[in-house]
């Protein structure tokens, strides 16, 4: 599909000002060529040579990152908001080989001509013919030409070389009628390109002329070496057919998919500078220094065994047993395999600054004394040579492209210690030892640890590392840990307690002990009977005697000389693909680093992990630091020095500013006039002391329905609640008459989703007989947190049409004030109501009398557990303006852990076409706001989501707004201490540590020449506040960097459901809420099973609203 900003042409596709132009004829060679920067050099690492796998990298507890995008070509036209310095015009034509000589042979055609010699270049053309350009040296083959001066393209590998027509020729002969003549190259299109080294070859050049991709001069050239096998104990047999190591000088240059892409648009200046005071923090930033002529070698590994399973498909191997594979090999030969020189990501890629051996391998070893020796081939393969110049090219703004294969490549360097000494997760690593301080309870220990990674700024290279606390499984035996963990378990009454033992072990990790053994089995389940009456039929290994059965106490004393001494449990059950394989409890030993929900830790545990994780700012700085320093950290050790990497244990300071918070608009309590407040100057919170809502929908037509009516505690109290429910909203400005009915239930509807239908039905008809309208709303009291909460927000919104308002019994009757105006104010912004508006209209838009409409947009995925269910997509937008604090919403499922959003332009043409019902008028300037993507997907949002909203719009005639795309990202490790006092706000600066609300950072930290910035919007009282990070991909509205900063600070005051900024810019903190509303529709439908089957939860129809809904703010 065409971008909508693109025009086609009979020849193919011809870019407006930047694209690329392709011929119908001879233009299908492949398109991986060798990419060009806007200078002339060879494009890094984006993609490799041959046999070249890209790696695959997490994101944290964020999901993995996907491969590297393609590099960017041009940067839009300056009409797009784009620096005109970063503007290319014209394409590229040479990936398609067109521009006149590329067809195919005709048998009508002469018999071809005789060939040049191959030596002397070629020889100009003599009139008519326009002369041909001689071939330029090796030196100069990939600078571009000189400006207005189109290169011609060489004949194609099909065309035999022309000789010189001599001045009496005639002209050349026109193509045949069936082969279209080419359109001739505009006159700025750039130079060519080299093919790809799997193209047909074209014209060859002396040998001396070939240029070759060397390592640096203090590197030894590489010579080709014989196999070698290395294995724990040797043989003689030599592996067959076994692929020898290749020289570094045939090593491939790395290709580079060459499209015309948008690249995210540059800082317009040197930052904003409009505050009311500046500050100094500390950012967890620690520079990076780097040996910019270091080359680092990447190999590809492929680990196999060397006899394949019977059934003949290859077996995915552990990453723990690919880990010892490679230890193995590189143990028994250190010499051409050393150790400390090398990185590995533990599945498919080594990183070395010397050359390794490259060929097949056997490796064997045995992972445990009793086991047979396994053999497996090791195969090595160099894929790339990552120069780090181009790394410094790209910090100093002379590369645009990111190269992010040597960030990657570097970033597992900086892994390669903490993974070989700490349990890793994710991209997370924890200590292996805890401390008596640390535990939980339940068997349940906290750790403390660190996540880190490397970040290219305007400073440099740096560092960015952030404490972290995860709870994990105590390394115990497993008895141990069921005594623990199991309430009530008991050693001589198992039975009592047997499933609950079922459901803590299943699935779980353990160690033998009663022999030596690295190996790691899973728990499957428990055995049927007690140990003591476990037999199994044994078989000779060798043939010699009859298979005969065996008790498993007589298996261990005889094998082993264990004797068992809890006979009376079951074994448990680690065998794999429906065998049984019976191990008794006490000698199984649960393996460390397996994870704990905090979900699922009782109230002091959860409590304790959450002090340990919402640590002061001071505690956490000091705690990060002492990580950096650590021996197991990424900077201990000696593999980063052997690489030329040196890493600054001092954080980066920075100077910030602090923005203005804005005057905001209330009603008056009485008189109902508009009246202006300042916010508080510390917290920037504000009140309704006094105050009233801006538009208070009256709500004349309401029902409780109290699902805590039959309950023996926590009974909803309805004559104490109900009045002065009904006086708090009166003093908000928000009429509301008695309850039309009041509904006795039980929380036993709430498991039944039949019984909730009906009783959910019920109450509408009722109120409609009595009306002879629809409810406006129907307030639901639930005694406690139910699944069945996720089925009733589905059936009420999606088929009956009604909005809900749910609530707890035990803080609905204590009625306090704060909660009672926060039901008033979700229920009032679900109705249509204003709570708040700013004074002031937004930056930016003040003088224009243009609509403007924002738009959020996020994907909610399921559990990492779940590999089935769909993601959920939410697009949300403003329908009102200037106020902007009114939206609309659109939730689509789509396919699993998906992250690009399905049909985005048609959810945002959905939303525009609402915003004109209720304004009679479409917006012409359109900001959108794009949450839960990471550096790596920026390419996707800009040349794929952006392009298909484009192409949405322009559908309407006539209709063409002004876009601006920006990512917010909160999952990210940057983290600001406040440097002095004066930076953690005035007189409360002793309580929180924190930097202000309002504090920006956007030098230093940030990105070399793209623009972003980091905002602290909200007041950090517990633990140490997170800033959100803001990156601008796109920008037609010319924002400065003070406009756009104060224009989402100001957005952060129009939150509807609190009296405070929040952290997130709320078009994409509604979208979140949105799409998570999604998923509790796809829960719901699982539930139903009386209804909709599974095939539904992905049926776009089971997600779409009831007319009556889909422009309300049902959602918050």
């Amino acid at each position: 599909m065409d971008d909508p900003w693109r025009g086609g042409g009979g020849g193919g596709n011809r870019e407006r000002a930047g694209g690329s132009y392709r011929g119908r004829k001879g233009g299908d060679q492949p398109r991986h060529n060798y990419g060009e920067d806007y200078r002339g050099g060879r494009r890094p690492g984006y993609s490799r040579g041959r046999g070249g796998r890209r790696p695959g990298y997490s994101r944290g507890y964020e999901e993995d990152e996907p491969p590297p995008p393609p590099p960017h070509l041009w940067r839009g036209s300056p009409d797009m908001g784009h620096d005109p310095d970063y503007y290319y015009d014209g394409g590229r034509s040479e990936e398609y080989d067109g521009n006149g000589g590329g067809r195919r042979r005709s048998p009508r055609d002469p018999p071809p001509r005789r060939p040049l010699p191959p030596s002397p270049p070629r020889r100009l053309l003599p009139p008519p013919s326009p002369p041909r350009r001689p071939i330029p040296p090796p030196s100069l083959q990939r600078r571009p030409f000189p400006p207005r001066s189109p290169p011609r393209r060489p004949l194609p590998p099909s065309s035999p070389p022309r000789r010189p027509l001599p001045p009496s020729s005639p002209p050349r002969r026109p193509l045949p009628p069936s082969s279209p003549p080419r359109r001739p190259l505009p006159p700025s299109s750039p130079p060519r390109r080299p093919l790809h080294p799997s193209s047909p070859p074209r014209r060859s050049l002396p040998s001396s002329s070939l240029p070759r991709r060397q390592l640096s001069p203090s590197s030894p050239q590489p010579q080709p070496r014989p196999l070698h096998s290395v294995e724990s104990r040797r043989t003689s047999d030599p592996v067959p057919e076994m692929e020898r190591s290749r020289p570094l000088d045939n090593l491939p240059p790395t290709s580079s998919k060459c499209m015309d892409k948008v690249l995210p648009v540059r800082r317009p200046d040197k930052g904003g500078t409009s505050a009311i005071r500046s500050t100094i923090v500390r950012v967890n930033h620690f520079p990076v220094k780097f040996n910019s002529e270091k080359i680092i070698l990447h190999y590809d590994v492929d680990v196999k065994p060397e006899v394949l399973p019977k059934h003949g498909r290859s077996v995915k191997i552990p990453k723990s047993i690919l880990f010892m594979i490679k230890e193995k090999l590189f143990s028994d030969d250190p010499s051409r395999f050393p150790l400390s020189r090398t990185a590995f990501d533990g599945e498919k890629n080594i990183f070395s600054v010397v050359e390794l051996p490259t060929g097949k391998f056997k490796v064997e070893f045995s992972e445990s004394e009793d086991m047979k020796i396994r053999s497996y081939i090791f195969t090595i393969k160099l894929v790339n040579q990552l120069e780090l110049r181009k790394l410094v090219d790209y910090l100093s703004g002379k590369l645009l492209s990111i190269p992010r294969e040597i960030l990657q490549g570097m970033d597992v360097v900086m892994k390669e210690n903490p993974a070989r000494h700490m349990i890793s997760v994710g991209r997370s690593f924890y200590p292996v030892k805890f401390s008596e301080n640390d535990d939980l309870g339940q068997g349940i220990v906290s750790s403390r640890g660190f996540l880190h990674s490397l970040k290219p700024t305007a400073q440099g290279l740096t560092l960015c590392l952030d404490y972290s606390v995860l709870a994990f499984r105590k390394p115990i035996p497993v008895i141990d840990f069921l005594e623990e963990h199991v309430k009530g378990f008991r050693l001589n009454d198992f039975r009592r307690v047997g499933k609950e033992v079922e459901v803590a072990l299943k699935g779980l990790k353990v160690r033998v002990n009663h022999r030596l053994c690295k190996q790691k089995y899973t728990i499957s389940g428990l055995s049927g009977e007690n140990t003591r009456y476990l037999s199994f039929i044994a078989e000779d290994p060798e043939g010699k005697s009859s298979s005969k059965k065996v008790g498993i106490i007589d298996y261990f004393w005889e094998k082993y000389g264990k004797d068992i001494k809890y006979k009376d449990l079951p074994c448990l059950d680690v065998g794999k693909n429906n065998r049984k394989n019976y191990v008794p409890m006490e000698f199984c030993i649960l393996v460390e680093g397996q994870r704990f929900l905090k979900e699922k830790l009782d109230n002091p545990g959860a409590r304790k992990l959450k002090d340990m994780s919402l640590v002061l700012p001071r505690v956490r700085e000091n705690n990060i630091c002492e990580l950096v320093r650590s021996r197991t950290g990424p900077c201990g050790g000696d593999v980063i020095n052997n690489f030329g990497i040196e890493v600054n244990m001092r954080m980066t300071t920075v100077a910030g500013r602090v923005i203005m918070a804005p005057e905001l608009k209330l009603g008056g309590a009485h008189n109902g006039r508009m009246s202006k407040i300042t916010v508080d100057r510390n917290k920037c919170h504000w009140n309704f002391v006094g105050k009233s809502v801006v538009e208070g929908k009256h709500i004349r037509r309401w029902a409780v329905l109290d699902f805590s009516a039959y309950e023996d505690s926590n009974r909803l109290r309805p004559n104490e609640f109900i009045p002065k429910f009904i006086r708090r909203c009166a003093g908000l400005g928000i009429t509301m008459d008695e309850p039309l009915l009041y509904q006795s239930a039980g929380m036993n509807a709430f498991s039944n989703v039949d019984m909730l239908r009906e009783l959910l039905l019920g109450v509408v008809d009722r109120v409609y007989k009595s009306t002879r309208n629809q409810l406006q709303i129907l307030l639901c009291v639930m005694a406690m947190k139910d699944p069945g909460y996720n089925y009733l927000k589905w059936f009420c919104e999606t088929n009956i049409g009604i909005v809900t308002q749910c609530c707890l019994s035990f803080p609905a009757n204590k009625a306090n004030d704060q909660y009672l105006a926060n039901l008033a104010l979700k229920m009032n912004a679900k109705l249509g109501g204003s709570n708040v508006e700013l004074i002031e209209q937004l930056p930016r838009f003040e003088n224009d009398d243009g609509h403007v409409m924002f738009i959020g947009a996020d994907v909610n995925h399921p559990g990492a557990w779940d590999s089935g269910s769909p993601s959920i997509a939410a697009v949300v937008a403003s329908v009102n303006w200037p106020a902007a604090n009114r939206y609309a919403a659109r939730v689509r499922p789509q396919f699993h852990r998906s992250e690009k959003i399905l049909n985005f332009g048609d959810m945002c043409l959905e939303l525009i076409e609402t915003y004109a019902q209720v304004n009679r008028a479409k917006p012409e300037k359109i900001v959108v706001f794009r949450d839960g993507v990471s550096e790596g997907q920026f390419d996707m949002v800009l040349n794929e989501e952006l392009a298909d909203l484009k192409e949405a719009i322009q559908r309407g005639r006539s209709y063409n707004p002004t876009i601006t795309l920006i990512v917010t990202q909160k999952r990210h490790q940057t983290r600001l201490f406040p440097e002095n006092k004066r930076a953690m706000g005035g007189e409360d600066r002793n309580l929180s540590q924190n930097v202000s609300p309002g504090t920006v950072v956007d030098t230093i930290v940030v990105h070399p020449f793209e623009f972003d910035f980091y905002l602290c919007s909200h007041y950090g009282g517990i633990g140490t506040s997170k800033p959100t990070h803001y990156h601008v991909l796109y920008d037609e509205h010319r924002f400065t960097s003070d406009q756009l900063q104060k224009l989402i600070y100001n957005l952060c005051f129009t939150f509807v459901r609190c009296t405070k900024p929040v952290s997130l810019v709320p078009p994409v903190y509604y979208a979140d809420l949105a799409a998570y509303r999604g998923r509790l529709y796809h829960d719901a439908l699982e539930l139903d099973r009386s209804g909709p089957t599974s095939a539904a939860t992905f049926d776009e129809r089971s997600y779409r609203l009831h007319g009556d809904l889909e422009n309300t703010m049902f959602f918050v």
